[in-house]
């Protein structure tokens, strides 16, 4: 492996959800340890499952990895971070401040902006000398996926600019009195991530044209902060001899290999010059030291026994959801899960669907890294797409609040707010904002949303839970009739969940814990989808068929434990993407299965 080679002390795996960059990440880390480094595995991931597959509890400390020799784990917790944060911002003025301000202080330290920077607090201390950090080699990062590792790589110049140019009392992070040591921290983590004898970054991609295109733009954006030093891996490539003889071995491997190999011959130019490995997909799920210590073997090293043939489980299909979300009429549907389980692609065949049925429908994401544009590749009477761009929906924000607040004052007072504006946690307050706006229009017409990756999704129904308390505590009992964006999600009448996972054991165990998350939240899921289920399929080829025998006790395990009702939907042949593909992804299993 190219990427392994001379790897200097700091390593970011970073890409799409669900390519594969926590088992890289982790057999990496493994493969190190076992050289004699000393290794630090970290997650900056809101989802981790790290001590999943270690089989370890982790969590917000560093903690040895009992059957690994010289690796060590952390879990940077977004909440628990955060609350250390305002332990630390808030605990020298209690006793000293009125009550009232030590509560008005809380209050402004509760939102997700809060969250993200007390986690990004932790992140850039594992980038500079310290004593936590100094007994280990190599400190190997495994991210968050894409949009929330690229705004969490450009927060440290971001505040270091803001900590610079900033004149005012407070801001988000505290009281701006007593930033030298986060000024320094931060300029130290800039440079860091700057150095190419210090960092690697190393892109990690599926052998597929929306992923690629996606891991492209990746490529871009870190190469214009100064990340320029990159590698580029390939993941879970079928290999060669599950297709050979085409058709007459098996018609879905032959589809899915001609597939890639179109995918990797029609890869972006930024991407085709970088440093590049190629890891074969393997027959076995990556969960265990066993399964992690076999990802860089050559597949021929990794033989399948010949299994007997799969029959696809009889489960119901997602025409039946559709079905019964199209009931009622109109609503908000939001589809939820773990990176690269196919959220985009299934939000965009629900949508299709329902206006195909003559139905008022807008179809919006949350994700900074979703580009539904691309997977419809067409329009539709009925339907309408948006994204909520984080970048735009900022500069609206503070145009409207330069408008009316900043009308009023003075050149002074203007400068000062103009300032306060350029704070990074102003995209909080805006991306709420458009999320809020565009969830009130289930109430005449079907919003199907495609949301971000589990752990940034949490974080922004974090923000929705505060604005809720906050607009409570200020009605109290007084106003008679009131709704909150989320006291409309906890509606079953007004909103649907849908949690979308794999039929592979972390996925599914990633969301449960959603689902628990949610419940905690108020909010109950109303369906499970399982998608890209290969015993659906009913493959031929030898590794595939292993696959999908190992998919039957998840499959079995949503229905019995997890899902008050659930889908299977097929891995296709061919990529669902287009109008009347997205469309035959919604019909009868039968069907799907020779699309």
């Amino acid at each position: 492996m190219q990427f392994l080679e001379a790897l200097p002390r700091f390593v970011f795996f970073t890409g799409k959800g669900g390519v594969g960059k926590t088992s890289i990440a982790c057999a990496t880390a493994i493969d190190l340890a076992a050289r004699g480094r000393r290794v630090l595995l970290v997650s900056t991931d809101p989802a981790s499952n790290v001590g999943q597959v270690f089989g370890v509890e982790i969590g917000n400390r560093i903690t040895p990895i009992p059957a690994v020799p010289n690796l060590s784990a952390l879990e940077i917790d977004p909440q628990a971070a955060a609350q250390a944060y305002r332990d630390r911002i808030v605990g020298p003025v209690r006793g000293l401040l009125p009550d009232s301000v030590v509560k008005g202080v809380e209050e402004q330290l509760s939102g997700a902006c809060t969250t993200e920077i007390a986690a990004f607090d932790e992140f850039t201390g594992l980038l500079v000398d310290s004593s936590l950090t100094h007994d280990y080699q190599h400190i190997v990062f495994d991210t968050a996926p894409t949009g929330h590792t690229i705004r969490l790589l450009q927060l440290p110049g971001a505040w270091s600019g803001f900590l610079e140019a900033g004149k005012g009392d407070a801001s988000c992070l505290g009281p701006l009195a007593g930033l030298e040591k986060q000024r320094s921290q931060y300029k130290a983590a800039v440079d860091a991530l700057a150095d190419g004898a210090r960092t690697r970054l190393v892109l990690v991609a599926r052998a597929q044209q929306a992923t690629l295109r996606e891991v492209a733009r990746t490529h871009d954006e870190l190469a214009a902060i100064g990340i320029d030093r990159q590698f580029l891996v390939i993941n879970g490539l079928l290999p060669a001899g599950e297709a050979e003889d085409g058709a007459a071995q098996d018609p879905l491997a032959a589809a899915i290999f001609a597939r890639e190999q179109a995918a990797l011959a029609a890869m972006p130019a930024g991407l085709a010059s970088l440093p590049t490995d190629r890891i074969a997909l393997k027959p076995f799920n990556l969960v265990g030291l066993d399964a992690l210590r076999q990802l860089f073997a050559p597949a021929d090293v990794c033989p399948t026994d010949d299994v007997a043939p799969v029959s696809p489980p009889a489960a119901p299909d997602i025409a039946g959801l559709v079905d019964g979300i199209a009931a009622d009429g109109h609503g908000l549907v939001m589809l939820m899960g773990k990176g690269g389980v196919g959220k985009t692609t299934l939000a965009a065949a629900v949508a299709v669907e329902l206006a195909r049925r003559g139905l008022p429908v807008h179809l919006t994401t949350s994700d900074p890294a979703a580009h539904l544009a691309e997977t419809l590749e067409g329009s539709l009477d009925q339907l309408t797409v948006s994204r909520i761009d984080p970048a735009a929906e900022t500069e609206r924000y503070r145009q409207h609040v330069l408008d009316t607040q900043g009308a009023k004052l003075d050149a002074q007072g203007r400068a000062l707010l103009e300032e306060d504006l350029r704070s990074p946690c102003t995209e909080e307050i805006a991306v709420f904002q458009a999320f809020s706006r565009i969830i009130r229009e289930a109430g005449r017409k079907f919003v199907v949303m495609d949301t971000a990756p589990t752990g940034h999704t949490l974080l922004l129904l974090d923000a929705t839970g505060a604005y809720h308390r906050e607009i409570m505590r200020q009605m109290g009992s007084g106003i008679a009739h009131f709704t909150t964006p989320m006291m409309q999600l906890q509606d079953p009448q007004r909103t649907k969940v849908l949690i979308v996972t794999l039929a592979e054991t972390t996925p599914v165990l990633e969301a449960a814990n959603l689902q628990a998350d949610l419940r905690r939240a108020g909010i109950e899921p109303w369906a499970w989808v399982i998608n890209n289920s290969v015993a659906a399929a009913g493959p031929r080829s030898t590794l595939l068929r292993r696959r999908a025998r190992n998919e039957l006790a998840e499959i079995e395990n949503v229905a019995a434990r997890h899902a008050a009702r659930y889908a299977l939907v097929p891995l296709l042949r061919h990529e669902p993407v287009g109008v009347e593909r997205l469309c035959q992804m919604v019909r009868r299993t039968q069907a799907n299965q020779g699309a």
